[in-house]
């Protein structure tokens, strides 16, 4: 599917996805089983409706007599049309800076990449949002081999950014996103998880099914003991120097805690929340995409 080598899809990569089929289509049609008739009609081709034109749409479905009457670009729709939109929202804020061999942005692009990449193989389309304290970059869906490799570039070319606003890039991302399907958030969740799930409620109004992959490292998530340390946030650049045998049970108890309220709150409300050891490889993860 690509000719040159990408950082975050490698050839090994790509032939490690043989195994792979991940359908968003059937993932959210699954997602409302019983909560929803299908409009789906086997074989059939009877003209549906029309829907405005998205960057990214095959220009070869474009109704030129509509656009001759109204100056305006329309899709005609059919019955059996099956390409559902998945939407990459990945956390490019300074903290996902942390940890080496791989950084969490590291880690999180490498997955982000290669669900791109299975999306499009399965006829589907994607888009990919980069955000820290707002929106940074937003590339519209679209299915096509040029536009995988525009977002291979753009996640090539990404660099940690400002300070985590995942709740209000979640706001400002909503009116983008034009038609239902999946989203999916890579992040390391720095914001408070009532924020972020009141900010995630006019998705699940509309009937996206969300996945939120919540990366970390091993370092936070354990705290080892490494004497007197002095830690720097990475977003503010403050500097607190500390044992870590006085703080890592406090410590610990408040990232716990984190956690648990993201877990409940995505249980409560039906999203996939799932923890992303970056010392554990991002195929696990597409297990957790495809159960």
């Amino acid at each position: 599917m690509t000719h040159r080598r990408f950082q975050y899809l490698r050839p090994e990569d790509i032939r490690q996805l043989a195994g792979f089929e991940f359908s968003p289509k059937a993932v959210v049609e699954g997602y409302f089983a019983g909560r929803h008739v299908s409009r789906a009609r086997g074989s059939s081709v009877e003209f549906r409706d029309y829907r405005q034109y998205v960057p990214g749409d095959d220009l070869a479905l474009v109704d030129w007599r509509v656009f001759g009457r109204t100056d305006r670009f329309y899709l005609r729709t059919y019955d059996h049309e099956t390409s559902m939109d998945c939407h990459l929202f990945l956390d490019s804020s300074a903290s996902m800076g942390f940890g080496s061999n791989p950084s969490k942005l590291e880690y999180a692009s490498f997955f982000t990449a290669c669900l791109a990449y299975l999306v499009i193989r399965g006829g589907d389309r994607v888009s990919l949002q980069l955000f820290d304290k707002t929106i940074r970059t937003f590339i519209p869906p679209g299915s096509t081999n040029l536009h995988l490799n525009g977002l291979l570039n753009l996640l090539e070319r990404n660099q940690p950014g400002e300070r985590t606003s995942l709740a209000e890039s979640l706001r400002h991302s909503f009116p983008l996103l034009k038609r239902r399907g999946i989203l999916v958030v890579v992040s390391d969740f720095f914001d408070d998880p009532a924020a972020i799930f009141s900010a995630l409620g006019p998705y699940l109004h509309r009937g996206f099914k969300i996945f939120l992959f919540h990366v970390l490292t091993p370092a936070e998530l354990e705290l080892d003991d490494k004497g007197l340390v002095s830690f720097r946030d990475l977003e503010t650049g403050q500097r607190v120097t500390a044992h870590t045998d006085d703080v890592r049970e406090g410590y610990l108890q408040a990232m716990g805690r984190h956690i648990d309220a993201l877990r409940d709150l995505a249980v409560r409300r039906n999203v996939d929340y799932t923890v992303a050891r970056t010392d554990t490889h991002f195929y696990r993860l597409f297990e957790r995409l495809t159960q």
